[in-house]
């Protein structure tokens, strides 16, 4: 990673006031799980500081951020688009002084925004209470609501180099993707062994690991029914491979029903959620994809082969650019959303699969891009915009 200057005014973390750090982290587990990793490091780095998460009724911060034991403020904040247009103003306004009220009363030395419409409003609430405004992004394009930010802030964070040309003007500084302490500590050979046999898989057996983000994806479900049914059964059934697929809640049932009417269960586990994604990766020889910033962090911290799928609908192909650096590295192949069947992916998991120098080569250039202290370098940065408020 390279390094841009840290913004103007900051100082070294040593001098960071000593006030509670609030953290807009809101909507989807690409802005939530960053700002928990974060959370975690400044904890390190400064042990014994309050943080404070904020956030709208709306996402999975009100299930994620009281798990993870942080406090966690609401404020009636709606997405700026779609039939939400007109009331977004107002619900702007209402949340903006409402973050005012909270920085005011932990008396914060640095509001944090991880990014999405949520952070919007502590942003505009730090402006108003005069508490320094930090703001990471963690795609490699950068997302509307961090371009509105950064005019109101020129502290700014980002996961990929290729993000700073969305912020003409500002100075930027680039930490990389935080993770989680389990993946920032990542250690392949020393979970491995475990992790396999958590997934009860024989010494012969290879793992194909399925992420489809937080949400799950139907296309990759769809695709993993098919590579079980056709590694099953017929011409091509093998039984040196498994396929674990994460599924999303709202898709489990019927990939579940999908499995049992195929009768491919003998080849693919599905359920909603992985509880250790460390396990997962330490378990898995090969995964299949979104390319959402997170993961793609993390499949390079794990050094693994990847075949990425982006979500069609991402807003400019980011998460075609998120997997460019592993891809043009020679780590990871993409396929588009629209080719994605279980044919197309076969023909790229199946050489993987057989070729145990390919992967290991592949591995190595994924591995040879993770930055696994992203999390650390972020909590170093924010303690430095801290030190610098007025």
């Amino acid at each position: 990673m390279t390094h841009g200057p840290v913004a103007s005014g900051s100082v070294a973390p040593g001098a960071a006031a000593q006030g509670p750090v609030v953290i807009a982290a809101a909507g989807t587990g690409g802005h939530i799980y960053p700002g928990l990793a974060l959370a975690e490091a400044l904890a390190r780095r400064s042990p014994g500081r309050r943080i404070v998460f904020t956030g709208t009724p709306r996402g999975l911060e009100t299930t994620l951020v009281p798990q993870a034991g942080y406090p966690l403020e609401l404020y009636p904040m709606v997405p700026v688009a779609g039939r939400n247009r007109y009331r977004a103003p107002f619900a702007l306004v209402r949340s903006a002084f409402r973050a005012r009220r909270v920085l005011k009363a932990e008396r914060a030395a640095v509001a944090v925004s991880m990014g999405g419409y949520g952070g919007i409003p502590l942003v505009l609430g730090a402006r108003l209470a005069r508490v320094p405004v930090a703001v990471h992004e963690s795609g490699a394009v950068a997302g509307r609501a961090n371009v509105l930010a950064s005019r109101f802030t020129k502290n700014v964070a980002l996961s990929f180099d290729s993000a700073a040309k969305d912020f003409p003007g500002v100075p930027t500084v680039t930490t990389g993707m935080p993770l989680s302490g389990a993946l920032a500590g990542f250690d392949r050979e020393a979970l491995r062994a475990q992790a396999r046999a958590a997934y009860g898989l024989a010494a012969d057996q290879r793992m194909v690991l399925v992420v489809g983000g937080s949400q799950g994806a139907q296309t990759l479900n769809t695709a993993s029914v098919g590579l079980a049914s056709r590694w099953s059964s017929g011409p091509y059934a093998r039984e040196d491979v498994r396929i674990v697929l994460k599924t999303g809640r709202a898709h489990e049932a019927e990939v579940l029903a999908a499995i049992e009417a195929a009768g491919c269960g003998d080849r693919i586990t599905a359920q909603a959620y992985l509880d250790r994604m460390d396990h997962a990766y330490a378990a898995a020889d090969v995964i299949l994809a979104r390319a959402g910033a997170g993961t793609v962090a993390e499949v390079a911290v794990a050094g693994l082969p990847a075949v990425f799928v982006p979500y069609p609908g991402a807003v400019d192909d980011h998460q075609a650019v998120n997997a460019g650096p592993l891809v043009d590295a020679g780590a990871a192949v993409l396929v588009r959303d629209a080719d994605a069947t279980a044919e197309r992916l076969a023909a790229e998991l199946e050489p993987l699969l057989d070729d145990e120098v390919l992967r290991a080569e592949r591995a190595g250039i994924a591995a040879s891009l993770g930055h696994a202290h992203a999390a650390d370098e972020l909590a170093e940065w924010v303690l430095a915009v801290a030190g610098g408020a007025a």
